[in-house]
């Protein structure tokens, strides 16, 4: 029996009926997102689509193999069966298929970062709104109690005014990293092609597919996968919408591999409301930063300062310094947030959105915004300069030259105009 269609030829979805997913892009993330969303019996995996063979054969097993597979991703976005989309393709696809997916009927879980342009994520916001979709961004901290308590501790005042956040991505990859590999043939069980996409055609090399793309500017960056992970949680915590000035500095000091992004890395961002975001990729070094054990973020408050891990706030209370009285400001406090995967929280919140049509968590322009941070501060990594941003009409003010960064032009066939 075919699926109930509405007037558009989309799925109607019944009241008990399982969401129908598919997943594009199955490998590292995909199989984990796989994992989570298996964590639901309210939902259902019944495709999968990736342009590596081997991958898609070995995701298909995590499911007991009944899943329909696809080399191209088009194909599962035509099928009128399926409600909803899993992305977690290299970045520079996101685009396109988060797009086709809206256009097509479908809610999106991406993964982040939401685009690997500025003006992809604007455009990715704009589908999403024409299309009345739900897309959710991969940044499952928007989904965890425990954050959720942080931004009440914050925004109630309790550790004062914040003037300085600081996260870093810390791994000591000196002194070969990712390793150099020659230019060769792809491997028979590879899509090259397609895996390419909008990029310049190139050879393939071992030492972008699989997974360390992450390390080729062409395909992503540190500054992005992991930068906002960190930079959407200080936005939402401390409740600003976009920074009015980036500042970048690093390189390749230490690691000798394949990789075109730095090894070192600062990026300082101003926000309006008068306070520092720093993100540092340290892949030289990897020695604690902060004097908590475990924590991933500091919040330096004018009355207390904040370490927060993946699972306990720490909050050390801050004393007067020059001119001031220096006893304590405050009471020490420790919260020890739920147990729970917050990835799967993450699910969870997408699947009841799917259902009831509200915005989730982690709402594609709240993507838009936070994937815009790592996005900008790369640009001017890449110019070797500070930068002043205008987020209303998302353009630099200083240096028009640097709008021209903003986007870039597809390969063909592959075009965003035409979706």
């Amino acid at each position: 029996m075919l699926p109930a269609v509405n007037s558009a030829g989309f799925r109607i979805l019944g009241a008990n009926e399982r969401i129908r997913l598919g997943f594009i892009g199955v490998a590292n993330r995909g199989q984990q997102l796989m994992d989570a969303f298996s964590e639901h019996k309210d939902c259902q995996i019944v495709a999968l689509a990736d342009v590596d063979k081997e991958i898609l054969e070995k995701a298909a097993g995590r499911v007991g193999g009944k899943v329909d597979r696809y080399e191209d991703f088009r194909r599962l976005i035509d099928r009128q069966d399926i409600d909803a989309v899993v992305i977690a393709t290299p970045d520079h696809w996101h685009a396109i298929q988060t797009i086709m997916a809206c256009k097509a009927g479908k809610d999106v879980y991406v993964e982040k970062p939401l685009s690997i342009t500025v003006v992809e994520g604007r455009k990715m916001v704009d589908a999403a709104r024409k299309y009345n979709r739900v897309v959710q961004v991969g940044t499952q901290r928007r989904s965890s109690p425990l954050y959720m308590q942080l931004v009440q501790l914050v925004q109630e005042g309790k550790i004062g005014k914040v003037t300085v956040s600081r996260a870093y991505r810390l791994s000591n990859m000196a002194p070969t990293g990712i390793g150099h590999a020659p230019p060769t043939e792809p491997p028979p069980h590879v899509n090259w092609d397609l895996w390419l996409g909008p990029r310049p055609a190139r050879p393939f090399q071992a030492t972008i597919h699989p997974y360390k793309f992450r390390w080729w500017d062409l395909y992503s960056s540190q500054m992005a996968n992991w930068g906002i992970h960190y930079l959407d949680a200080i936005r939402w915590v401390n409740g600003d919408l976009a920074p009015s000035a980036v500042c970048a500095m690093g390189g390749r000091y230490a690691v000798d591999d394949d990789r075109t992004i730095p090894d070192t890395l600062e990026a300082v961002f101003e926000f309006p409301a008068g306070r520092l975001a720093i993100f540092g990729q340290y892949e030289a070094s990897g020695n604690p930063i902060f004097p908590v054990a475990g924590a991933e973020l500091e919040l330096r408050g004018t009355i207390g300062t904040a370490y927060i891990g993946y699972r306990t706030i720490h909050v050390v209370p801050e004393r007067g310094g020059q001119f001031q009285d220096p006893s304590p400001r405050m009471e020490p406090i420790k919260i020890e947030g739920p147990a729970g995967d917050p990835t799967v929280l993450h699910a969870r919140n997408f699947l009841d959105c799917v259902r009831s049509r509200q915005k989730p968590n982690a709402d594609v322009e709240e993507g838009h915004r936070s994937t815009t941070c790592s996005l900008i501060a790369n640009i001017s990594l890449m110019l070797r300069a500070r930068l002043d941003w205008d987020p209303v009409n998302e353009r630099f003010t200083n240096m028009p030259e640097a709008n021209n960064l903003l986007h870039y032009e597809y390969r063909k066939p592959w075009s965003l105009d035409e979706i």
